[in-house]
């Protein structure tokens, strides 16, 4: 990738995620970056694209993370229990590569972009989805029902700890699923 096209990505993915899509505008990114307008835009036609190329890379970047907390699970048990610590570490600012935690990008990006059949939201979807597919790749004969469970209670472990400072979600969710 082209290292200006990075710095806007980059910059505007921190900013993005630290302020709100809606409260950055495109002069602070440039801003911040050092880039230049007509550069941005030879990248990027709008901002939204913009925000398109900020999701993608959040998407890469925490898939590839949950990939490497799940990948030593041998029972569902251990990819409940490595998924929910994983979560903690996350939520406690000990996942450096996902940076200071301050709620899902997705869920944040979805709640200021309503229209369900923008881009962005279809993004945002696509992300929650391919979670799922990478929790139940790692679970032994997966139903649907565990697979629900699972991700319902990480969504709310997720809401929990950023809205409420709740951060004993995680423990609450393996304790619920280790039910199964």
């Amino acid at each position: 990738m082209n290292s200006k096209r990075q710095t806007l990505v980059d910059t505007a993915l921190n900013l993005f995620y630290e302020h709100g899509i809606n409260s950055i505008g495109i002069n602070q990114i440039l801003k911040v970056s050092g880039i230049a307008k007509k550069t941005l835009y030879h990248h990027f036609d709008s901002k939204d694209a913009l925000v398109l190329a900020t999701l993608e890379q959040r998407n890469h970047s925490f898939n590839e993370w949950l990939k490497h907390r799940l990948n030593h699970s041998k029972t569902n048990s251990e990819v409940i229990s490595n998924l929910f610590h994983a979560l903690q570490d996350w939520f406690s600012d000990k996942a450096p590569e996902l940076g200071k935690f301050r709620g899902c990008f997705f869920i944040n990006t979805s709640a200021e972009f309503s229209d369900p059949s923008s881009d962005i939201s279809k993004y945002c979807q696509y992300h929650k989805q391919q979670v799922r597919n990478i929790v139940a790749q790692y679970l032994f004969n997966p139903t649907e029902d565990l697979l629900d469970a699972i991700c319902i209670l990480k969504e709310g472990a997720i809401s929990m700890a950023y809205v409420a400072n709740d951060l004993s979600a995680p423990k609450k969710c393996i304790q619920l699923l280790n039910k199964f």
